[in-house]
C-alpha cells in the first residue's frame, strides 16, 4: 500500500511533472506499438488517452488520494507549523504552502508539506477546508510513506465548527424571517423545523452550551405556537 501512497503523493504534489511524464509515456508507448504492430492508430489513440489521463490527474487525483487514504490509512494527528502565501492563484485566491508535522499512532514525528491545491481532505466537498495554523487536527497516512497525509476535517475541531456554522445558516435565515413578523404561522413553522433539524443532527456535538441555547429557543417558540393556537 505504501507504494500506491507514494505514487499518489507524487501525482498530487507534482502535477506539472506528472502531466509531462504521462504524456511522454503515452507517446512512447504509441510509437512502440506503431513499430511492433504496424498500426498507425496506436500513435493517435495512446497519446489521446494519455492527454486525457494527464488532465484527469491535475483536477481529480487528489480526490482519488483522499478516498484511498480514508479506506486504508491509519489515524494520527498533525499540526501546521508554518504557512506562506505564494504568488500563484487558484479560483481567484492565492495558493498557500503549508509545512506540517504528523505524529503517527506509534509516536513518530514526520515532517511533510502540502499546498492549497495538493491538500487531500475528507469528506470530499466543493470546498478546501485547511486547518488553522497551530491547531491539532486528525490525519490519516499509510505506514511506510507517512508524508502523504489525509486531513480528516469532520473529525477535527475546526471542521466540526465549520459543519455547525454551515448547518446554522437555515436556522438563522428562518430566525431572521420570523423577526420581521413574529406571529406569522408560516415563519414560525419554518423556524421550528429548522431548529429541530439542527438539534437532531448536533444534539450530541462538542458545543453543549450552543445546543442548550437553541433548545431554549425551540422551547420558547413552541410556547409561542401554543399561545397563538385558537
Amino acid at each position: 500500500m505504501y507504494m500506491i501512497s507514494a505514487v499518489l503523493y507524487f501525482l498530487t504534489h507534482h502535477p506539472i511533472w506528472s502531466f509531462l511524464i504521462i504524456l511522454f509515456f503515452s507517446f512512447a508507448m504509441g510509437i512502440l506499438l506503431l513499430i511492433w504492430r504496424n498500426h498507425v492508430k496506436w500513435f493517435f489513440i495512446l497519446p489521446t488517452v494519455g492527454f486525457l489521463a494527464a488532465i484527469f490527474n491535475i483536477f481529480l487525483t487528489h480526490y482519488v488520494n483522499s478516498l484511498f487514504l480514508n479506506a486504508v490509512g491509519t489515524e494520527g494527528t498533525a499540526i501546521i507549523v508554518y504557512a506562506e502565501e505564494t504568488n500563484s492563484l487558484y479560483n481567484d485566491q492565492y495558493v498557500w504552502e503549508y509545512e506540517v508535522v504528523l505524529k503517527t499512532s506509534d509516536g513518530q514525528d514526520v515532517a511533510t508539506s502540502f499546498t492549497t491545491m495538493s491538500a487531500s481532505i475528507y469528506p470530499l466537498r466543493n470546498a478546501i477546508l485547511i486547518p488553522p495554523k497551530g491547531e491539532v487536527f486528525v490525519a490519516k497516512y499509510v505506514t511506510g510513506f507517512e508524508r502523504n497525509i489525509l486531513i480528516m476535517s469532520d473529525k477535527s475541531d475546526y471542521g466540526k465548527k465549520w459543519v455547525i456554522n454551515t448547518d446554522l445558516k437555515p436556522v438563522k435565515k428562518a430566525e431572521g424571517q420570523l423577526a420581521t413578523s413574529p406571529t406569522n404561522p408560516k415563519f414560525i413553522s419554518e423556524y421550528r423545523l429548522a431548529l429541530q433539524a439542527f438539534l437532531e443532527k448536533h444534539r450530541d456535538g462538542p458545543d453543549s452550551a450552543l445546543m442548550r441555547q437553541y433548545e431554549q429557543k425551540l422551547e420558547a417558540l413552541e410556547a409561542t405556537e401554543r399561545k397563538l393556537q385558537p
